[in-house]
């Protein structure tokens, strides 16, 4: 089936249903980021595979809403189809919810799958809709009536981590999370989210692309944990470990028959936007629902002395891949067989010999020239555009190691880089610079900060539309809320966190920037004004020299350059062949 005969056979149902708009967006039941295969649903729908977006069918129309990183792939994917592309957050263009509320008459009646869409979600569209009186239906999975060969829920086993990496026990977490229910007189407390879920209980899993995730459930009670997960998932040592512990495993199917059933008068909390609406319509009318971040989520965002000294081990297993890798880069550009697919896939293989090595944390990007102007571009064999001894290559990548997870983004010259490439890159490189040197009172949250990585390119007139950077999971997902550098970061930056910094400009057409590191929130001084904090830089990769004008850069600047590069040399430079350490010599030569 074409897209167009998908959206045919959709309107079909929702006719039969008496559903005058139905929508899809990129979640499951757990409102993951990246899903697996089986909720891909928007992919499936309309051939566009960002792990954003959303899409909106009526009798008439059908739109597809997506940020900036996708814009110019999503023009691509939509090529042919019937689909309008929404750039979504532009000046001008609606909200997916504000179309709805324009495009139906009153009394309509907007469908979507309860199991996929968030409570928070939900109470959005209800208030968008409301003047209107426009009507939901979540009772129902159209998209599942047509998708003949769904994909099964994905069956990869639980392993344990240990707690050598996890630096706390699972009786421990469990022991913290109950202690916080107490405080605020709760029974009950539903984990939806996966990497909430993994966190608490010391477990990973395999069903989420680069991301250690199970499919799962969980609820704490003043007594008891229950996993609600397939029983084919959990291994005998999982399983024994886990009831030691005192969690209790039951199918996944059976979490909403459970809710059903909890006390009355029992006070349950759950997490807005990682619960989904099915999910949270299925306790107990009787109980008292209240509405937080989770409590796990909340916890697991600082990092306690163990995840953060793996986290900066890891970091240099990480720093020596990438050396060899950028190494392997110059010597191989100018012979033009390589791709941006064959450079990422040695990357990969360099990464891959490292110890502790549990796969990639997300897909390599890798854009060279135009192709780095592409948000969160992905190269296709078919595709890919081959590497030559000019312009510049942008490469984003991270591993998942059982010790930490890394991400990092590097822009590199491939030949002489002209005037314009030296000038953009400059400014992103202070970007990064003046949020890594900043130092901020405690309370402080992502937004604040966020606005003042982007003073030097706002200076040249120039936007970064993205996030400039966020929290990053211990041996978890690459991605993990609340906390965030961005114009939607509420939450206060506080000291255990790890964060990404990456800012980036793009110029379409032409070439992209982005220079990422990660760093560590730490507490630094304490004065009159009360207690400040910093960032504690963690990744080890050297900065195209090469690409950076000097005549930009403040004394202060260049001073942290040419620190950094000779912090990346003393700690990367032990584990080196004499080659390779003679080559990050050069490339974190002192600069003048």
């Amino acid at each position: 089936m074409t897209s167009d005969e998908k959206i045919a056979a959709l309107r079909a149902l929702m006719s039969s249903h008496a559903i005058d708009a139905w929508i899809v967006p990129s979640a499951d039941p757990h409102q993951s980021e990246y899903v697996a295969e089986r909720w891909q649903a928007r992919a499936w729908m309309t051939g566009f595979s960002g792990s954003a977006g959303t899409l909106v069918v009526t009798n008439d129309r059908a739109g597809l809403w997506t940020d900036s990183r996708y814009h110019l792939r999503a023009e691509q994917d939509l090529a042919g189809t019937s689909i309008e592309l929404f750039k979504d957050r532009l000046p001008g263009v609606p909200s997916y919810m504000e179309w709805l509320a324009g495009q139906l008459p009153s009394g309509a009646t907007v469908g979507f799958d309860g199991n996929v869409f968030s409570v928070s979600d939900v109470a959005k569209l209800s208030q968008a809709l409301a003047d209107k009186k426009i009507a939901l239906n979540f009772e129902h999975d159209l998209i599942g009536q047509i998708w003949a060969d769904r994909p099964d829920r994905p069956a990869g086993p639980l392993f344990l981590h240990d707690i050598r990496f996890s630096g706390e026990s699972r009786a421990g977490k469990l022991a913290r999370i109950r202690d916080k229910m107490l405080q605020q007189d709760a029974q009950v407390l539903v984990l939806a989210a996966l990497d909430d879920i993994a966190w608490t209980l010391n477990i990973r899993g395999s069903d989420v692309t680069c991301n250690p995730v199970a499919v799962s459930y969980a609820v704490i009670t003043d007594s008891v944990a229950r996993l609600f997960v397939d029983a084919g998932k959990v291994p005998a040592d999982v399983s024994t470990a886990l009831t030691a512990d005192g969690v209790t495993l039951a199918p996944y199917e059976a979490i909403e028959d459970y809710l059903q059933e909890l006390p009355a008068g029992a006070t349950v909390l759950i997490d807005p936007d990682k619960t989904s609406y099915r999910l949270a319509q299925s306790i107990a009318p009787d109980c008292e629902v209240k509405q937080q971040t989770s409590l796990a989520r909340a916890m697991k965002v600082v990092k306690n002395a163990t995840e953060l000294d793996g986290i900066r081990q890891a970091h240099v297993r990480d720093g020596i891949a990438m050396v060899k890798w950028l190494r392997w880069l110059e010597t191989e550009v100018a012979s033009g067989v390589h791709t941006e697919v064959t450079a990422a896939a040695k990357l990969e293989q360099i990464r891959s010999e490292a110890e502790h090595y549990q796969g990639l944390s997300f897909s390599i990007i890798a854009g060279y020239a135009a192709n780095g102007a592409i948000g969160h571009y992905k190269p296709e064999a078919a595709t890919a555009a081959t590497l030559h001894p000019q312009s510049v290559l942008v490469v984003d990548s991270g591993s998942q190691y059982l010790d930490g997870t890394t991400d990092v983004t590097r822009t590199v010259s491939l030949g002489s880089p002209t005037a314009e490439e030296r000038r953009a890159f400059t400014r992103v490189l202070q970007s990064l610079i003046g949020l890594a040197t900043a130092q901020f009172p405690q309370g402080t949250t992502g937004v604040q900060l966020d606005a003042l990585a982007r003073a030097p390119l706002w200076a040249e007139g120039w936007e970064c539309r993205h996030g400039i950077g966020h929290g990053v999971g211990h041996f978890l997902n690459v991605h993990e809320g609340p906390p965030r550098f961005s114009p939607t970061g509420t939450a206060p930056i506080e000291p255990g966190m790890v964060m990404s910094i990456e800012p980036g400009v793009y110029f379409e057409g032409r070439f992209g920037i982005r220079i990422e590191n990660m760093v560590i929130v730490a507490a630094r001084d304490a004065t009159e004004f009360g207690n400040f904090h910093g960032f504690e830089t963690v990744t080890l990769c050297p900065i195209d020299l090469s690409l950076v004008d000097f005549s930009l850069l403040s004394r202060d600047e260049l001073a942290w350059l040419n620190s950094y590069h000779q912090c990346v040399f003393d700690t990367l430079a032990p584990h080196l062949a004499p080659e390779e350490r003679e080559w990050l010599r050069h490339k974190t030569r002192r600069a003048a």
